[in-house]
């Protein structure tokens, strides 16, 4: 098991402690390699989710998928799909679902720049990101903005310094970069500042292409030992309903002809572009899913591909996406009996529609983000910092979700209950009736390591919080990003690779770039 060191020091300035105070002693703990202690909850009893995998399996059968890209429609064909070419709907038949889920892995090792960073997808692990793919940034110094490459920049330093987020996500998009060079920007960001396992988007071919060049270059990688392993991923998201369009279906056959992993992830809405039921939107889901994932296996068959959803309801008084709902909640204990059903790894999501940090978007964001956890969801995406059901990912909700991330990790250590936990001799025994246990043996031993310490709640009382300013959670929380910017130390990297891939880069640029594919 890879360790992780937490300090209480590490992301968190140090409120009212004097300058000779001692140092604290360092906690070992493990946010990397994460394991679920949390009993599963069920929405419907088996034989109804029986019955919705039944009827994805009718529905591609006799409704079908419109699948946009040609390739992907003779890869359905050579497979044994009957395809119609005029209206581009692609009908699979059940044995072909089937072959594709029996060779899709169960278990997918994700192999980051520093092997102290890998991880295992698979049922029982729990892997988080955080929000992801917004166009706007905001903090509470420079407000709501288009966002920059600094903010992307900012927002990959704060991922790579809290180690409960075990995969990179692309928190927003930078608006002053140029789409055909964007995918440079992004990927040097990741190869220089961070070594976890990197996220690419599928935008077409080209870009898909120049990104696996650029990884395999920063991390000195054979043709062999990168089709070998998962060493990225990229996001998948059907056109619901019954849609696969042509930069998704080809980003699906790109990471799979590659070995590299697709996280398949239908956005359904109940009551918009899914049924409005949840019944209804997740067999939908799980439909749409299916068919992707029979792409991938099709293509290469053992192609590491991660079931997912994200699927929530609209707010039937204006149509504007809802989240942290009890139907969001349901959603994702539904699609987890599902994905169970297939034994796949899977994702699900969690996320906020408020506007602002506030008390409505930790309410909804917790509320979703138990759902994931009660429904045993292998990754949790938007799991911090995500705003406007995805149109802002601030910085003071990134830090401050990632202070309830750190809890959950902290859960997930387990409580000990041995001769020592218990103390009869070194608490038990030393303290007489009405006494305290301020200062007994395991007091004594423990008090630096016991406790997770949070690194932006405050427990001070009324008076001490009102003398350090009586700053509010997301007051605090500007303080933390900013020392955790000011004092960021990127992992050591191989200079010489970099070089290689600047100059990469350098002549990709100069020869164009890669526009995105449509």
């Amino acid at each position: 098991m890879t360790v992780a060191t937490q300090t209480p020091e590490r992301g968190r300035r140090r409120r009212g402690r004097s300058a000779d105070a001692a140092p604290s002693v360092s906690r070992d703990v493990n946010y990397r390699q994460l394991k679920s202690p949390f009993p599963l909850m069920e929405v419907f009893p088996a034989d109804q989710i029986a019955d919705m995998h039944e009827t994805a399996l009718r529905m591609l059968q006799e409704l079908g998928i419109k699948v946009l890209l040609p390739e992907a429609r003779r890869i359905f064909v050579k497979g044994g799909a009957r395809v119609d070419e005029d209206s581009e709907m692609v009908f699979i038949g059940r044995d072909m679902v089937e072959a594709a889920v029996a060779a899709a892995p169960k278990s997918i090792a994700c192999r980051a720049g520093a092997r102290c960073r890998d991880f295992t997808l698979e049922l029982g692990s729990l892997v988080f990101q955080p929000g992801a793919g917004a166009p706007n940034a905001t903090d509470l110094e420079r407000g709501r903005r288009p966002a920059t490459g600094q903010d992307y920049l900012d927002f990959l330093k704060l991922t790579h310094h809290f180690d409960v987020f075990q995969m990179i996500s692309p928190q927003v998009e930078p608006q002053d970069v140029p789409t055909h060079l964007r995918h440079y920007f992004t990927t040097q960001a990741q190869m220089e500042l961070t070594d976890k396992f990197p996220f690419f988007f599928s935008r077409g071919t080209p870009q898909v292409m120049d990104c696996f060049e650029m990884l395999s270059t920063a991390r000195g990688l054979s043709d062999e030992e990168f089709r070998g392993t998962a060493r990225c991923y990229t996001i998948i998201n059907t056109n619901s309903p019954r849609t696969l369009d042509i930069p998704m279906a080809q980003g699906l056959v790109d990471f799979a002809r590659y070995g590299q992993m697709s996280i398949i992830t239908p956005f359904t809405l109940m009551g918009a572009m899914a049924p409005i039921t949840v019944a209804g939107a997740i067999t939908l889901s799980h439909a749409e899913v299916l068919a992707a994932l029979t792409l991938t296996q099709l293509t290469n068959p053992g192609a590491p591909t991660c079931y997912g959803t994200f699927t929530s309801n609209v707010d039937m008084k204006s149509g504007a996406p809802a989240f942290g709902t009890p139907s969001h909640f349901q959603a994702s204990l539904a699609a987890g009996q599902l994905a169970r059903h297939l034994g796949l790894p899977w994702r699900s999501a969690a996320g906020s529609a408020s506007n602002m940090n506030d008390v409505q978007a930790a309410n909804e964001n917790q509320f979703g983000l138990w759902g994931c956890l009660m429904a045993g969801a292998t990754v949790i995406i938007h799991s911090a910092g995500w705003l406007e059901g995805g149109l802002t990912v601030s910085f003071e909700k990134l830090i401050c979700d990632a202070e309830v991330l750190n809890m959950v990790a902290e859960l997930c250590a387990g409580a000990q209950a041995g001769t020592a936990e218990i103390g009869f001799d070194t608490a038990l025994r030393e303290v007489a009736p009405s006494g305290h246990f301020f200062a007994t043996s395991q007091t004594m031993e423990r008090y630096n390591t016991a406790f997770y310490e949070p690194h932006v709640h405050d427990y001070a009382n009324f008076g001490t919080w009102a003398e350090r300013g009586s700053l509010d959670a997301s007051s605090r929380a500007t303080g933390v990003w900013k020392d955790i910017l000011a004092n960021f130390q990127a992992p050591a990297q191989n200079e010489e690779r970099l070089g290689t891939l600047q100059e990469f880069i350098v002549r990709r640029t100069e020869e164009g770039g890669a526009p995105p594919e449509s």
